[in-house]
């Protein structure tokens, strides 16, 4: 006797892509260097640091953005450039705790969730992109 057994596969259980994952970090950074950058002088007195800190963060996070987006549309994907995007997100959000914990750079009580919330979608992307990474072969 034979038989076969089917998975489907749905939005809601298949994996995220490595390259799905790097993209959409990619997107995001972006857009946050961009905010950081743009709106330096309004976000100087919502969450705390001077505008000359956003403007130097939102570079960073734009140069990061670029390298994310690079990594992601090559074929295939280099890994070890995947994987040092997951280790410097990780890095990020250890950091990100870091500064709220230690009290640096003076933030409000608004810059200092901020700062929790980016920190845990941080390392989300963190954790997509090496759950990515064990994926791909």
């Amino acid at each position: 006797m034979n038989s076969t057994t089917t998975h489907t596969v749905t939005a809601t259980t298949s994996p995220v892509s490595l390259r799905t994952a790097l993209l959409l970090d990619a997107t995001i950074t972006g857009a946050n260097a961009l905010a950081y950058v743009a709106g330096a002088t309004v976000l100087d007195s919502l969450l705390g640091p001077s505008p000359g800190h956003f403007v130097a963060i939102g570079a960073f996070l734009a140069v990061c953005a670029a390298i994310l987006a690079v990594t992601g549309t090559r074929r295939p994907i280099p890994r070890g450039w995947a994987m040092f995007a997951a280790e410097v997100n990780i890095a990020w959000a250890v950091g990100s705790v870091a500064v709220v914990a230690f009290g640096w750079f003076d933030l409000t009580s608004t810059g200092q969730v901020w700062t929790i919330m980016q920190a845990a979608l941080v390392a989300a992307f963190a954790a997509l992109q090496l759950t990515a990474l064990r994926r791909t072969p």
